[in-house]
């Protein structure tokens, strides 16, 4: 067996058997990982913000890319003085589109759900059925599919978002500040799981 180690400290990955099977796993060798994994937290910004740049290619027939919308309705937020974390979960509210438009809001929520209040987290993951009150119906869907929500303690913030942030942020006009305007609450944010 290898010695005891102090998790915290930068040489434990040379005093341990790096894992390769979960079931034969050490304390000290968890100890390592869940270090390292802090040390390396600021690639979940990098990816994010990578993600997040990949949507200037998505305009599917909006006035703007999905990139630019992102951003004016993280604008929206931070004009209207919503705190950091409503600023970067409205940046990130379709990041998911990166990888499916249909199951977006769900992919964006996961990725937001350890960084952000759980209240966030479930205004991100049915944002499409509250902005679906204003289009909903050109698809024979049901508009008031937010309604299913009601009685929820964050109705309220969900329904701000989509009506008064979301659905207008299509402005090719609009005066958008860029990525770099958020880079930095992004990596707060990123940078300080609640949970792992």
């Amino acid at each position: 067996m290898g010695r005891s180690v102090d998790p915290w400290n930068n040489d434990a990955m040379t005093t341990t058997t790096k894992l390769t099977r979960m079931d034969e796993s050490t304390a000290e060798q968890w100890a390592a990982i869940g270090k390292e994994t802090m040390d390396n937290q600021g690639r979940v910004a990098d990816g994010v913000l990578a993600l997040l740049r990949s949507l200037a290619d998505i305009t599917d027939g909006f006035a703007v890319d999905q990139l630019t919308h992102c951003l004016q309705t993280a604008m929206l937020a931070e004009r209207a003085g919503a705190n950091d974390e409503m600023v970067v979960a409205s940046l990130c509210h379709d990041i998911g589109k990166a990888v499916s438009v249909p199951n977006h809001p769900k992919i964006a929520a996961e990725i937001l759900k350890s960084y952000v209040s759980d209240d966030l987290y479930q205004v991100i993951r049915a944002h499409q059925d509250f902005q679906g009150r204003h289009y909903y119906h050109h698809f024979g869907g049901d508009p008031n599919a937010r309604e299913q929500y009601r009685g929820e303690p964050w109705f309220d913030l969900a329904a701000q978002f989509a009506d008064e942030w979301d659905q207008i942020a299509f402005d090719p006009t609009y005066d958008t500040l860029p990525l770099e305007h958020f880079e930095p609450r992004v990596r707060e944010i990123f940078g300080n799981p609640k949970s792992l």
